[in-house]
């Protein structure tokens, strides 16, 4: 049982590094890996769930989406704005054909989504 433990530890601290990185990459999601990380901690480790629920950054953005589904409107920005400079550097940098347009018009489904998705009614992020 411990060998799981330390499997389910193990995926959450994957986790959460690349939710990490995906503050500082475009094309690399955040919230996405961040909800997984605490998911697999759950499973592993309550005490590592806690310790990434405390974190400043990423903790109020979770419960937000775990209570209500909700994105402050500062991280949809930031969200959405990554998505276009990753769609010019697709543009830029991909040959002509049609992959380049595909991954533009699957960045742009995602920041529609992204932008649809309501604001919470209670953050410390949402005067912004």
């Amino acid at each position: 049982m411990r060998l799981i433990s330390l499997m389910w530890v193990a995926l959450a601290g994957l986790s959460f590094s690349i939710g990490v990185l995906g503050i500082f990459l475009p094309l690399l999601p955040t919230t996405v890996f961040m909800l997984m990380a605490v998911y697999c901690a759950s499973k592993g480790s309550p005490r590592f769930e806690a310790w990434i629920r405390s974190q400043e950054y990423v903790g109020p953005l979770l419960v937000n989406w775990e209570q209500e589904r909700a994105i402050p409107r500062r991280a949809k920005l930031a969200a959405v704005s990554m998505l276009a400079l990753s769609a010019l550097i697709v543009v830029w940098s991909l040959g002509q054909g049609w992959l380049r347009w595909a991954v533009v018009a699957l960045l742009f489904v995602i920041a529609l989504w992204l932008a649809t998705r309501p604001e919470p009614s209670s953050s410390p992020y949402s005067n912004d």
